[in-house]
């Protein structure tokens, strides 16, 4: 009788009849299969991009930037600063191999009432839908992605990030969130 029950659980398991909530948000095995690898260095907002220069950005955002302080990160051994743009609604991870040195951008957070798009046309107030019929093809394989909470296109590692609130875009991140 046991043995007829685990099979039983092993079969039903199987054939994708048990689900739990954690694994429900999980691309199935064919949206695996046709997913695309996501690169953030493909990407842009409008003239914003990974990598651009401090002397590229000039002329790039019509607001000017509240530095913070330079900080040395421990995970990836750069020294990084937050140039926070808050009238334009945009966020920069700036980054150097050296204290003091030149900048370039290692991410990007759009909020409001930035009015830069992506690539594929999404910004603050696209609604989920458009985000995945836009980048549904990179959805990430590591369950990062929460229906009706956060898109992943990519990975944490490498990609663009989309958060929801009421079912529209509240913030959009390029870059890698974790490292």
């Amino acid at each position: 009788m046991a043995k007829t029950i685990i099979l039983a659980l092993v079969m039903l398991i199987s054939a994708g009849g048990f689900i739990s909530p954690a694994w429900a948000d999980r691309p199935t095995a064919q949206e695996n299969v046709e997913a695309v690898q996501f690169s953030m260095n493909d990407e842009q907002f409008g003239g914003l991009r990974i990598g651009l220069t401090e002397k590229e950005l000039t002329g790039n955002i019509a607001c000017k930037p509240k530095k913070g302080k330079e900080l040395l990160e421990g995970a990836t051994g750069d020294y990084v600063q937050t140039w926070k743009y808050p009238g334009c609604g945009i966020e920069l991870k700036m980054g150097s191999d050296k204290k003091g040195g030149a900048k370039r951008v290692a991410s990007i957070t759009l909020t409001s009432p930035a009015s830069l798009m992506t690539k594929a046309g999404i910004h603050i107030g696209s609604t989920e839908g458009e985000v995945i019929k836009a980048y549904g093809k990179y959805r990430d394989r590591d369950g990062g992605t929460r229906k009706g909470k956060r898109f992943v296109a990519g990975s944490i590692y490498d990609g663009l990030i989309f958060l929801f609130r009421n079912g529209k875009v509240t913030e959009i991140f390029l870059g890698a969130a974790a490292e």
